[in-house]
């Protein structure tokens, strides 16, 4: 950790928005584990930060006291949806409403589905690995290839353009980097919601197969769903989709670059890959969720107050050595590997199952291709700020054979 960084009072002075932040979060995990594990800011009108494994999942599983409501903190307050909804569901509901919002998505996501991708994310990786070995020997891991395949694959599920991939990368960026910082000066046409409003109109007037269309036809009780809610699940299922699996793949790939003892164990032993996904995913996993207090609440000691904002740092959680051994070491073997980067409780990823296969696949079609590789400059590697974290630029050298 850079000596400006330690400088700070990360237990009450805490910014997930800031750079310093995203370059130096583990370190600053552990300071606070072991200082102040339920730290609190009085950024975005006053918000909690645990993290320990046990607080965390404490928090994750009681939905009496903690909502989804928030589910990324921003400036602004948080509003409670009267139906349970929220703006993004399932990720934005709350009991009684969440398990219907859930249970509908999950054939789009399950084992066959996502099996049923395989063939088109190989391909997709594939494709852009040939492009980056015609380059030449210099390569960025995270632009030329983690950040385009689960824009793709996405897309597609979506019935989506695929080359739209800039724009999605924007979305996310504003929603979850920068939240509340640019919204108020964009026009209508450059905000996710026209975007998706006009795509949402177009699967109405030209029906296809495919998951907005599946959306669009649903029918609860004999209802449609409006389209207010295909909108906010659609967005979900970008925003969440994309960035957490370019940001888990982005991170294994950084430490594979600096580790070729692991790297020469999966590329003697592919068989290894899904083992070694899981404990690179507890190591770097991507995403900090978030929740709001709607009654009061005590948690080790700290008085939680009605409208408190939590940021519920799952990475942290994964790091805490009082639930994993060796907890800040990265053990590719590692045998028993219960961690969090999916979530815990009733809101854990509906899609962990299209993840996991994106990223075995990412990682299997890259040591196949680029088998020797290192950062070109460890210095240059930079890390997204907001609730998901993982490298947007990662600058490596193609060594020979």
């Amino acid at each position: 950790m850079d000596s400006d960084i330690t400088a700070l009072d990360w237990a009450t002075e805490f910014d997930h928005t800031t750079s310093e932040w995203a370059q130096n979060a583990i370190e600053i995990w552990d300071q606070l584990r072991s200082d102040c594990p339920i730290a609190h800011s009085e950024l975005f009108g006053g918000t909690w930060l645990p993290t320990r494994y046990d607080d965390i999942s404490t928090i994750a599983r009681d939905t009496d006291h903690f909502s989804n409501a928030a589910a990324v903190i921003g400036p602004d307050p948080v509003e409670f949806d009267p139906a349970g909804l929220g703006f993004a569901p399932p990720i934005t509901t709350d009991p009684p409403h969440h398990k219907e919002a859930r249970r509908y998505l999950l054939p789009a996501f399950s084992p066959m589905a996502v099996d049923a991708l395989e063939p088109a994310t190989r391909a997709v990786c594939q494709e852009l690995l040939a492009d980056i070995k015609a380059k030449g020997d210099l390569a960025d891991a995270a632009v030329d290839y983690a950040q385009h395949i689960p824009v793709r694959i996405i897309a597609k599920m979506l019935g989506l353009d695929e080359s739209d991939g800039d724009r999605f990368r924007v979305f996310i960026h504003r929603i979850l980097a920068a939240p509340g910082q640019e919204d108020a000066v964009l026009a209508e046409e450059e905000t996710l919601e026209f975007y998706l409003n006009k795509a949402i109109a177009d699967h109405r007037e030209n029906p296809r197969d495919d998951l907005m269309g599946y959306l669009i036809n649903l029918r609860i009780d004999d209802k449609p769903l409006t389209d207010e809610h295909i909108r906010g699940t659609c967005a979900l299922l970008l925003i969440a989709g994309i960035d957490t699996t370019w940001s888990a793949l982005g991170a294994s790939l950084w430490h594979l670059a600096q580790n070729p003892d692991d790297r020469q164990r999966l590329v003697d032993d592919p068989s290894m890959i899904p083992t070694a996904v899981e404990e690179l995913l507890r190591a770097f996993a991507p995403v900090t969720m978030a929740r709001v207090v709607k009654e009061d609440v005590e948690l080790g000691g700290c008085p939680m107050k009605v409208g408190d904002k939590i940021l519920l740092a799952f990475p942290a959680g994964n790091r805490d050595p009082e639930a994993f051994e060796d907890s800040d070491k990265v053990v590719i073997d590692r045998a028993q590997n219960r961690h969090a980067a999916f979530g815990l409780g009733i809101h854990r990823c509906v899609g962990s199952n299209l993840a996991r296969m994106e990223l075995n696949v990412a990682v299997e079609e890259w040591l196949k291709a680029i088998p020797n590789y290192e950062l070109t400059d460890a210095a240059s590697v930079t890390w997204s700020t907001g609730q998901v974290r993982g490298p947007r630029k990662l600058p490596v050298t193609i060594l020979a054979d």
